[in-house]
């Protein structure tokens, strides 16, 4: 009897025979990209001893052909950076607020992966450098991948997303010398005072970190949750260290840079391999659409915070990291973070900066990893059915599915679920670019600089402005004056001083 195998046929009995090796299976020799055994690792094939090397070396140009291009770009924000693996733990009932499935009950866990980084400076750069750090939390939930990208600060430094490139420029080395320009950082923050509020988090001793265990994160902008009903509300994430909060001073600072430059990174692994698994609880902030519309500042400008007497704090979950990343590149490098990711549940909000990163992320992903970098396995959702189909490095092509909608072929249809947690809401006003010169950008940076810093604070904080704005040139030096004048007046004394001017 003759019998007929499809190839996926074929390929599974010779695999059961252990005629070919599973992808990913080691071998017991060295082999080359496509699976031939390699005859000899430690010479390149030339004419004679003292020859030319041959084109005909497909050992070697399969060696050096990979190498060439076994760095893929560089993230243009967020360059350095550790991660790790763990598990989120609902210990508190939110479903009034939320129908998100990662939330349906108490007890429930969600596998998460957190990318923790540096944000301003480029891959190789030191993990003590005075910055904000990225915290960026992957949720691979049962509908869909949840990405929570956040900073270790409540605040950002601009609040409209046009802005963002020359912020970071502005903030980078001068293209010119590639040297770090007191110049441009002070003339850019000068220039758009709602900057003041987290420069003042910056140079403060929260801008110096002891690792990436003992600081809070911060979803940063406003989302909106929707829950079972359909109704919604605003809500800001917080993630706090259940370690303790613990900072860094400017001379620690500076030690750790000569003595251990990867000190973070260094720590979190060594944590995680000893069992000494870090965790964070979860808190979110609520605000309803009456509170938002009667609100005294724009609840949707993400240089601003909420005050937790007014918008106190719920408790949500908590997550825990006790796993170590097995390849760093693969697991790290790889990982691919965007707010743009939400499962039903929970929505963006009108917040001006998270709408533009709706289109960024993903957009600078797509750059470094390709059209299917959501193939890749730490980004890939635990279910995925549709008609995306190609493109380069397609790991997972979903086989002989159909590739059109609609069609007579399959049964999918859209989830009624998702539907009703997609309400319908208004939008109204005159389309324009509003930059609103009258908001106020100073009350929250006041209240930070005299109650939320102790007088020790305080003098870290003059200390470190003192040093970051003395290379500037005088006009920006005045210029810093003025700004660190309107959040008090007492501030401004102390770096004028510091400044001997």
């Amino acid at each position: 009897m003759k019998m007929k195998f499809t190839m996926l046929e074929f390929v599974a009995v010779l695999l059961l025979a252990g005629v070919i090796s599973s992808y990913g299976q080691q071998a017991n020799y060295i082999t080359t990209g496509f699976g031939a055994p390699v005859s000899y690792k430690d010479a390149s094939l030339t004419v004679g001893r003292r020859g030319q090397l041959l084109l005909e070396d497909t050992e070697f140009i399969d060696e050096m052909a990979h190498f060439d291009r076994e760095r893929i770009p560089e993230r243009n924000g967020h360059a350095k950076g550790a991660g790790a693996f763990g598990y989120f733990e609902v210990t508190n009932d939110i479903t009034r607020y939320s129908a998100a499935s990662l939330f349906e009950r108490v007890g429930k866990r969600t596998r998460i992966a957190v990318r923790f980084s540096t944000t301003g400076a480029e891959n190789g750069s030191t993990d003590t450098r005075r910055d904000m750090r990225g915290f960026a939390i992957k949720f691979y939930t049962d509908e869909g991948n949840w990405d929570l990208v956040g900073l270790h600060f409540p605040v950002f430094l601009i609040r409209d997303p046009i802005l963002l490139p020359s912020m970071v420029h502005a903030q980078r080395r001068n293209p010119i010398t590639f040297l770090r320009d007191a110049n441009q950082q002070w003339d850019f923050i000068t220039l758009r005072p709602e900057s003041i509020h987290m420069a003042l988090y910056m140079f403060s001793d929260k801008g110096t970190p002891d690792g990436y265990r003992y600081m809070d994160g911060f979803g940063v902008n406003t989302f909106k949750l929707i829950n079972a009903t359909g109704h919604h509300i605003y809500c800001k994430f917080n993630y706090l260290t259940d370690q303790g909060l613990r900072n860094l001073t400017a001379a620690r600072a500076r030690q750790l840079e000569a003595q251990d430059p990867d000190y973070a990174i260094r720590d979190l692994y060594n944590a995680i391999a000893s069992n000494n698994y870090p965790s964070w609880t979860l808190y979110i902030q609520v605000m309803t659409d009456e509170q938002a519309r009667n609100s005294s500042f724009n609840p949707f400008d993400d240089t601003k915070v909420w005050p937790e007497d007014i918008y106190p704090l719920i408790q949500v979950g908590r997550f825990t990291l006790n796993e170590n990343p097995t390849n760093y590149f693969q697991d790290v490098e790889q990982m691919a973070l965007s707010p743009s990711n939400m499962v039903p549940g929970i929505k963006p909000s009108p917040d001006r900066m998270l709408q533009g990163r709706l289109f960024a992320y993903p957009d600078t992903q797509r750059y470094r990893l390709g059209p299917n970098f959501l193939q890749i396995p730490v980004n890939c959702p635990l279910n995925v059915r549709n008609y995306q189909r190609d493109g380069a490095m397609s790991y997972n092509n979903q086989g002989n599915n159909t590739v059109y909608h609609p069609n007579s072929v399959d049964s999918l249809n859209v989830s009624q679920r998702a539907a009703a947690l997609n309400p319908p809401y208004s939008v109204s006003g005159d389309v324009y670019r509003y930059d609103d010169g009258s908001e106020d950008n100073f009350s929250q940076a006041t209240n930070f600089y005299l109650n939320v810093l102790d007088e020790a604070g305080r003098v870290s904080l003059v200390e470190n402005l003192v040093r970051a704005v003395s290379p500037a040139a005088a006009t920006y030096q005045q210029r810093a004056l003025d700004l660190f004048g309107n959040v008090s007046a007492d501030l401004r004394a102390r770096v004028q001083a510091g400044l001997g001017l």
